[in-house]
């Protein structure tokens, strides 16, 4: 597995990172299998998959026990990220980012993670109702008494992370970015590059549509929640299934899949950015590993870069 900084001066992780959230939350929720997704954990560290991605609301709570578990005497092997921010009252998820709520939600997820201290703690989102200094002095105060080694912040803009810089060193953001999601390659992405800044990218995969297994949405396993979401009406999906057939003939090309021409597509915007694709299946688990060493051509690139926006948005 080739290998990047995690940030500035940051610990040395693999060029892709794995995303934990569909093992035990929103995606397919009936075909949920803890041991399979415990081994799965377990075979990336084997494949030089050692960035490690989780959070406290996916579940709500299960998947940072299920991480937990799967690195019981290999936590060592392992760059560990989870998040707080996100409230679960037992009904709905509320922006909390009150320093005395992310100070309680750390010290949870220290406990059901089996582990006295996190390698990266992201900022899941910014609450409007508090300043962004106001969070971000707090998490620097857990990364001085040692339960954090570096901060994070997720889905926020170019003017908060360069807020929350100027309190604390940014080691790393996280948001979607993907060939169907660009958001954020006009600004944030190029900020975090030029401040030595890790950008990851969770649903690198378009939630799964880039990687050409999704047609209809009859596809989808009974309690998905991305049945809800624009991109996967019948419509939508129609539309976009033309554009990942321009991803599968690039890959036709390279003697590759389309989940990997994405991933290699995004390992070509600059050393700092680190897509953690999320998957519970052995056999998707190897071929993402396998991505890391795709080289695209500068034409490949060209074609993929010229893949108009999919059809509906991305939540």
């Amino acid at each position: 597995m080739r290998t990047t900084t995690l940030g500035s001066g940051g610990p040395v992780v693999g060029r892709i990172g794995l995303g934990t959230m569909g093992m035990s939350f929103a995606y397919d929720p009936q075909n949920r299998d803890d041991g399979t997704s415990v081994s799965v954990v377990r075979r990336a560290l084997d494949l030089g998959i050692d960035l490690i991605d989780t959070a406290d609301v996916y579940g709500p709570f299960t998947n940072e026990e299920l991480v937990g578990r799967a690195l019981l005497g290999r936590r060592h092997e392992a760059v560990l990220s989870t998040k707080g921010g996100v409230r679960y009252d037992g009904t709905d998820f509320t922006l909390d980012g009150r320093p005395e709520y992310l100070r309680s939600a750390l010290e949870a997820s220290l406990r059901r993670l089996r582990t006295d201290c996190v390698d990266i703690y992201f900022l899941h989102r910014v609450d409007p109702k508090v300043p962004v200094e106001e969070s971000w002095g707090a998490l620097a105060e857990l990364v001085a008494e040692g339960k954090v080694r570096a901060l994070g912040i997720s889905e926020a803009s170019a003017d908060e992370v360069r807020r929350a810089q100027g309190v604390h060193p940014v080691a790393a953001v996280q948001s979607e970015f993907s060939l169907f999601t660009r958001d954020f390659q006009g600004d944030v992405v190029p900020f975090c590059r030029e401040n030595g800044i890790a950008f990851l990218c969770h649903s690198p995969l378009g939630s799964g549509l880039l990687g050409g297994r999704y047609s209809t949405p009859a596809d989808l396993g009974d309690g998905d929640f991305r049945a809800d979401m624009p991109r996967f009406t019948a419509d939508s999906m129609a539309a976009n299934a033309k554009l990942v057939d321009v991803v599968r003939s690039v890959g036709e090309r390279l003697g590759a899949t389309p989940a990997q021409v994405a991933l290699a597509w995004l390992l070509a915007q600059g050393e700092h950015v680190i897509p953690i694709p999320g998957t519970k299946t052995p056999r998707y688990l190897e071929q993402n590993a396998r991505a890391a060493d795709l080289v695209l051509s500068a034409a490949d690139l060209a074609e993929l870069d010229a893949l108009p926006a999919p059809v509906g948005a991305r939540e």
